[in-house]
């Protein structure tokens, strides 16, 4: 699949040189624990929590309502290009560039992808109305930067989980994420999430003048 920059969902923020270095820790279930659990059974029958749809005053929500949205289904595809990380997830049709693995003035966009040692990351976001599951369909490595739940958040509270072995990793409601980052070329993952799909938005460049900067090789 090619990509076209005007149909991306963000515009990327850029023209920063500062690098807020993220670290990297393998994936357990003990590690991850309060972000999300490790998934290493049938991803299709993993339950994908929703959260109920907040009240708006001061009469609650009525009961066995404002959760119904259910969970929406679909590959999630990832491809380095040149030195750029694009993605489109086909579970709610968007497509997404993500990082690059150099400088974004210098990284070349298309092309073959190149030797990487980082990805830059400039945007990560949470979903408010239910978790997010990946799964690797070919078993494939990658690493998520993911941060505990608030919106005050800065980019020193973001740890890279590896994951490996074809595990897959599923994300709580409210728990920051970046982008999926695949040590290969190309990744499949199956995504599945809450239909809603509400997104809240830190943009690392514009709020605190640098990017995650993410090691492809794991650290302790």
């Amino acid at each position: 699949m090619d990509f076209d920059p005007g149909e991306i969902a963000y515009t990327p923020t850029t023209g920063v040189r500062s690098l807020f270095e993220t670290p990297v820790i393998q994936a357990t279930e003990a590690s991850v624990e309060g972000y999300g659990r490790i998934v290493s059974g049938d991803p299709e029958t993993f339950p994908i929590e929703i959260v109920r749809w907040p009240a708006q005053g001061w009469r609650p929500i009525d009961d066995h309502s404002g959760d119904q949205g259910g969970v929406t289904e679909g590959l999630f595809e990832f491809w380095w290009k040149g030195d750029t990380l694009y993605a489109r997830n086909n579970a709610v049709g968007d497509s997404y560039l993500f990082g690059w693995s150099q400088w974004p003035e210098a990284a070349a966009i298309e092309g073959p992808a190149r030797p990487r040692e980082r990805v830059l990351i400039w945007r990560a976001n949470y979903h408010p109305d239910g978790g997010q599951l990946f799964w690797p369909l070919n078993g494939q490595s990658f690493l998520v930067p993911l941060a505990l739940p608030g919106d005050d958040v800065t980019p020193d509270k973001f740890v890279a989980f590896r994951c490996d072995g074809g595990q897959g990793l599923y994300v709580h409601p409210g728990v920051w994420h970046g982008a999926v980052v695949p040590l290969d070329d190309h990744s499949v993952f199956l995504d599945r999430q809450s239909r809603v799909h509400a997104r809240v938005s830190v943009d690392f460049p514009k709020e605190f003048g640098g990017y995650l900067s993410v090691p492809l090789q794991p650290r302790g």
